[in-house]
């Protein structure tokens, strides 16, 4: 008899998976997302408490660069976001605006690349500006952020709305302040 089992279970590996001890976890007792009391095993959970549902990001509600003027920075102003703001700047913006925004990039004068630490950007753009010009990109800029919402649907959409308030934070906050201190650094190493 034994043998014969041993025998069945290498000849048909499927009828060895198939036994009680053989379940996934898919088929544990739990409540499923979304779940309606009539199938749920367990109706006192309805309705599903209050924020049960995790939901991240912070939504763009704006169509355009123009619309989005007016928008204010969810993202409060940390260190950690600066450092984000900042790591992202180097990796996206500065090849066309330089390591230090000043437009001293080899390809800024051939764009037409802007300086980010001047005062007009410092002081008279918006945040929701900086963020729609990112998100929405410009005359030569790419869309950073919705490029079907332009007609030429130039954009590469590589970064999240976190992601562009972070640089907002950075470009806003500590550009300028960077850019100073590599200045004087420059200036002593010369």
């Amino acid at each position: 008899m034994r043998l014969k089992l041993i025998i069945a279970a290498l000849l048909f590996p499927s009828v060895v998976f198939a036994w009680p001890w053989s379940t996934d976890m898919m088929n544990q007792p739990n409540i499923k997302p979304q779940e309606s009391a009539i199938t749920s095993p367990y109706p006192e959970m309805e309705p599903f408490p209050t924020r049960s549902v995790p939901v991240t990001g912070f939504p763009t509600k704006v169509a355009n660069r123009e619309e989005a003027k007016s928008l204010k920075n969810p993202i409060p102003l940390t260190e950690a976001s600066l450092k984000k703001g900042k790591t992202l700047f180097r990796i996206i913006c500065s090849a066309c605006h330089g390591l230090t925004g000043q437009a001293d990039s080899p390809v800024s004068p051939k764009i037409g690349a802007i300086n980010l630490t001047e005062s007009y950007v410092q002081d008279t753009l918006t945040e929701g500006w900086i963020f729609g010009t990112i998100s929405f990109g410009s005359a030569i800029m790419p869309a950073y952020g919705v490029p079907t919402a332009r007609e030429d649907k130039r954009g590469s959409n590589d970064l999240t709305v976190e992601e562009r308030w972070n640089i907002v934070n950075y470009v806003k906050h500590q550009l300028a302040k960077d850019a100073k201190a590599e200045g004087t650094h420059t200036a002593q190493s010369q």
